[in-house]
């Protein structure tokens, strides 16, 4: 092959990277903009659920304990630092485990790292942080839901997590947690570029017949339906 040619197909090949990331970009800015509209069962809305970003990932807040489940019995207290076991609200969030694991901010970002994770290389863990109280913001959204629609939430979330031979969520035994009130958990499923973090936590939104983003793989595109 001459060189010229060679030279013809490398342009191609990076032309066609290009529109592939400007074409991800565009469909990940305007996508998010036509809402699945929240559906009404016609029950009272009586159980208190959250949407919490720390500016990168989205978490889905529940209560620890209501008459519908108990999470502190499948996400034991503990398993956090703290061992305390007076928190109200437990926070979920799926991602990729090297991410969550290896990544603690930005800057300790490896190119290994997030090319695994953009193209269903590596593995996914679940993110699980307890919590005394959660206060509404720009990063904090309550919303009201059912008891159906919290069942369905829940089944949701719980279909996410690996489970061993006795049917209990795997604890990732690391050091590598956020603070004192969380811990790490292995999930099911790959993610990608497609399906990220943001993307689980507005599909778990559709579960419980709330309002979200046709599809997004950014919090921005969860929230902008909560303003």
């Amino acid at each position: 092959m001459s060189v010229k040619k060679m030279l013809i197909l490398i342009i191609k090949a990076l032309g066609i990277i290009v529109g592939i990331v400007v074409l991800y970009i565009l469909l990940g800015y305007l996508l998010p903009f036509i809402e699945i509209p929240a559906k009404d069962d016609g029950q009272k809305k009586e159980i208190p659920v959250y949407i919490y970003t720390n500016g990168v990932h989205t978490d889905i807040v529940m209560p620890v304990k209501n008459d519908w489940q108990d999470w502190s019995q499948k996400i034991p207290f503990k398993n956090t630092k703290s061992k305390r076991t007076d928190y109200n609200f437990v926070g979920i969030g799926w991602g990729d485990k090297g991410f969550y694991l290896d990544t603690p901010t930005w800057a300790d970002l490896k190119f290994s790292t997030a090319f695994k994770a953009a193209f269903w290389l590596s593995e996914s863990a679940m993110h699980c942080s307890y919590y005394t109280e959660m206060k509404e913001g720009d990063d904090c959204k309550k919303i009201m839901i059912s008891k159906d629609q919290y069942k369905k939430l829940v089944q949701f979330v719980e279909n996410k997590f690996d489970r061993d031979q006795n049917g209990n969520f795997v604890l990732i035994s690391t050091n590598a947690v956020y603070d004192v009130n969380d811990a790490f958990y292995d999930a099911q499923g790959k993610y990608s570029f497609l399906n990220t973090c943001n993307t689980w936590a507005n599909d778990a939104l559709k579960a419980a017949g709330q309002k979200a983003a046709l599809w997004t793989p950014s919090d921005y595109g969860i929230f902008l339906h909560y303003k």
